[in-house]
């Protein structure tokens, strides 16, 4: 489409997307008191190195988390072997988050900046994305929403520690929004699949 409307092509990991995302992240560093860790989505890495660039610039020791999903495994593999790798991205519910082939830029500042890799499930992305809309009324994609499982699934070895979490994202279809609030997440989409 650029090519054909004579447009320039934006890559989805690109220099001026993390300057856009680190804007949030310099408000919520700002505003918030002194967070010990952060929790940050990653698809393909533009959020998370803003965060790491604000975190950075305001010179802070806050400790920056990846989240990925489980069923798009590319980053956190990555992330172990400190090397790229592929894998298949399959989440039913994080599209945002599906990441076949990371970015090798943004892996080299995940390796030099991030503390480690929290990896969720699809049926925990959606309790988040539950507990979010039951508590504070926001509604959030399934991306979005992943920072918070990882918060969940952690939460134990953060007392008396302060965490910010990342919410990202509303853009969320009717039918797998209305499943996540009804914890009927998985059964919803085994219908679709066998359809």
């Amino acid at each position: 489409m650029a090519r054909n409307r004579s447009y320039a092509m934006v890559e989805s990991f690109h220099e001026r997307l993390v300057w856009g995302t680190a804007t949030y992240a310099l408000e919520l560093f700002e505003a918030a008191p002194k967070l010990d860790q952060v929790y940050v989505p990653i698809g393909l890495g533009s959020s998370i190195c803003g965060v790491v660039a604000a975190r950075n610039a305001l010179n802070l020791s806050t400790e920056v988390v990846g989240v990925t999903s489980d069923a798009c495994r590319g980053v956190a593999l990555s992330f172990k072997h400190r090397k790229l790798v592929e894998s298949p991205a399959t989440s039913k519910i994080a599209d945002g988050l599906a990441c076949r082939r990371p970015n090798q830029d943004a892996l080299e500042i995940i390796w030099a900046h991030v503390a480690r890799i929290v990896e969720v499930t699809d049926a925990e992305i959606a309790e988040a994305m539950r507990i979010y809309y039951e508590d504070t009324h926001n509604v959030a994609e399934g991306a979005g929403a992943a920072p918070l499982a990882a918060a969940l699934k952690e939460k134990s070895s953060f007392a008396d520690t302060c965490a910010g979490i990342v919410l990202t994202g509303g853009n969320v279809d009717r039918e797998v929004f209305v499943a996540a609030l009804n914890g009927t997440f998985e059964g919803a989409f085994q219908h679709v699949r066998t359809a």
